[in-house]
């Protein structure tokens, strides 16, 4: 028989309980937010269910990630987290948003890390309806939702779903299906094409 207090004893009750602090607790939170983004969407993820899938205090989630788009960043390794991506898009004004969203994204994607991730999220959103969920609604909402918000117009939610439905079929041509000679061109060669059908998307001004 195992003694009370003995180390054996006790084991259970600490696995039982929440986790503490320490250098696994981050890899812990990240992998009960993949399982949580995976199963429930990113709108119906929430912080505090990270916490409790990871078994730790929800103060924990915050102290180590400032919220949910910090976490979502993390676990799926992305290069730029939205809000950075976004406050450099919108700072210029309306007047070329659409080029400069183009721009922006590009210069991350064609990067080697950049190229690497954007390819490995888009095979998720090919293989998984829940992957191809929890991605539609990040970038409608933390991104392109996030611009139309600021730009203010009508529709804001078709025109954040339009913006994202645009580049997501570009980025999937151009680097999952490799169609040339978009696969190949400089993206110069095709933002003068593809800035002004963003910009009437994200401006809302259709005439």
């Amino acid at each position: 028989m195992t003694a009370v207090g003995s180390p054996a004893a006790e084991e259970p009750a600490r696995r039982r309980g929440r986790r503490p602090a320490g250098e696994d607790t981050r890899a812990a939170i990240l992998a009960a937010a993949l399982s949580e983004f995976a199963t429930r969407g990113y709108e119906g993820t929430t912080l505090r269910g990270i916490a409790r899938a990871a078994a730790v205090d929800p103060r924990l989630v915050h102290h180590y990630f400032d919220g949910k788009d910090d976490v979502f960043v993390a676990a799926m390794q992305l290069p730029v987290r939205p809000l950075d991506v976004v406050n450099r898009i919108v700072e210029g004004g309306v007047d070329g948003i659409g080029e400069r969203l183009v721009r922006t994204f590009f210069a991350v994607w064609d990067t080697d890390e950049g190229r690497e991730r954007i390819v490995a999220l888009l095979s998720s959103v090919l293989s998984s309806e829940a992957g191809a969920r929890m991605i539609k609604e990040f970038l409608t909402r933390e991104i392109f939702g996030r611009v139309v918000a600021v730009l203010g117009g009508p529709d804001p939610e078709l025109r954040a779903s339009l913006a994202a439905s645009q580049m997501i079929g570009l980025v999937m041509a151009r680097y999952v299906v490799k169609l040339e000679p978009l696969a190949s061109a400089h993206p110069d060669d095709f933002l003068p094409l593809v800035g002004p059908v963003m910009q009437r998307y994200l401006s809302g001004t259709f005439d």
